[in-house]
């Protein structure tokens, strides 16, 4: 008893702790441009109520990147020039994340498709090439499935299907946080300790080379995490992740071309118990790519889009086509299509 006392004080404690810590946080002040391109005009559109940031650089057809969870449109600062080149390029930061508003309610697959549907809505764009990266994979093949008019093809870069585990593969780091979140009270009081060394873990994880973040995205997304608000809606989120590993079951409605992009070390294509070893998608490409068909491409190395070669994902999107033509195998490693699967 006396034992169980103790560790309710305890614990008590660093519930009060934590609430006092948060309290204390400033409010950080968003930047007027982004740090890795101050020639860029940064944006606000209403969307469902809620004012969205997003960029448009470039020139050519339309391209809408969505980055992953928990980070923004920053993460794509590598690869934007180089699109830009080709593409008239816009990235948006999702509610709840990077510097767009913290909007109440429950962070499920639907209040994203709804938010992606309404984005393109109110931009009032066509001919959209989509294409994201592990939840920002997912969206944009959620949208395409329910038939939307605005929408010309998909690349779908290691769409989150991440197994039981979910995201919490990355390192201990995330398995613990991930793990913690699920629990009431104790979700809320470890994410109201946060701090940069274990936020910076957790970003290292979704990446093979950790080198690869720049140490000002580092510091942004731990500036962002410290908005009012910020931490509830990301601890939604991950308490409704399971439900992302379920929404593959509408791919077959998608209508248009749709490339899957993996690289050789992205979680998706790690085998669960029970699988021998083998190293293949999670996901069946025959229920990715509906009318249409769908390509599925391994790239040789990472495929995250701040992993080098950083021309890789400008010249995998040059090579989609108009809708009205085939879609083109993609170079690199071969992967084996399953019985049944084909490219019209």
């Amino acid at each position: 008893m006396t034992a169980l006392l103790w560790i309710g004080l305890i614990l008590g404690s660093l519930v009060v702790v934590s609430m006092v810590i948060e309290a204390l946080r400033p409010a950080p002040v968003p930047p007027v441009a982004p740090a890795w391109d101050p020639s860029l005009t940064i944006r606000f559109v209403d969307v469902n109520g809620c004012r969205v940031r997003y960029i448009g650089t470039g020139t050519g057809p339309t391209l809408v990147l969505f980055h992953t969870l928990r980070t923004q449109l920053d993460v794509f600062q590598k690869v934007i020039p180089d699109l830009a080149r080709d593409f008239t390029v816009y990235a948006v930061d999702y509610p709840g994340h990077g510097w767009s508003d913290i909007p109440g309610g429950d962070y499920t697959p639907e209040f994203f498709t709804r938010f992606t549907t309404g984005f393109l809505d109110a931009l009032d764009l066509n001919d959209v090439l989509m294409a994201g990266v592990s939840i920002g994979a997912v969206v944009p093949l959620l949208v395409a499935a329910e038939g939307n008019p605005r929408i010309r093809a998909v690349v779908a870069i290691n769409p989150y299907d991440y197994g039981p585990r979910g995201a919490d593969r990355a390192n201990l780091v995330a398995k613990v946080l991930f793990t913690a979140a699920a629990l009431p009270v104790i979700g809320e009081t470890v994410m109201r300790l946060r701090n940069r060394l274990v936020e910076g873990r957790i970003l290292e994880g979704g990446v093979i080379t950790p080198a690869a973040l720049p140490p000002a995205f580092r510091e942004e997304v731990f500036r962002v995490g410290e908005r009012p608000g910020h931490y509830q809606a990301f601890l939604n989120l991950i308490r409704h992740m399971p439900l992302w590993s379920g929404v593959h079951g509408v791919y077959g409605k998608v209508p248009v071309p749709v490339l899957l992009i993996y690289g050789d070390h992205d979680w998706s294509r790690r085998a669960p118990p029970g699988r021998g070893g083998a190293r293949e998608p999670l996901s069946d490409p025959r229920s990715a790519g509906g009318r249409r068909g769908a390509t599925p491409g391994l790239r040789p190395g990472p495929a995250h889009p701040f992993s080098p070669p950083h021309g890789a994902l400008a010249r995998d999107l040059r090579r989609i086509p108009e809708p009205a033509a085939p879609i083109a195998p993609v170079p690199g490693v071969a992967m084996p299509r399953p019985p049944g699967f084909r490219v019209q």
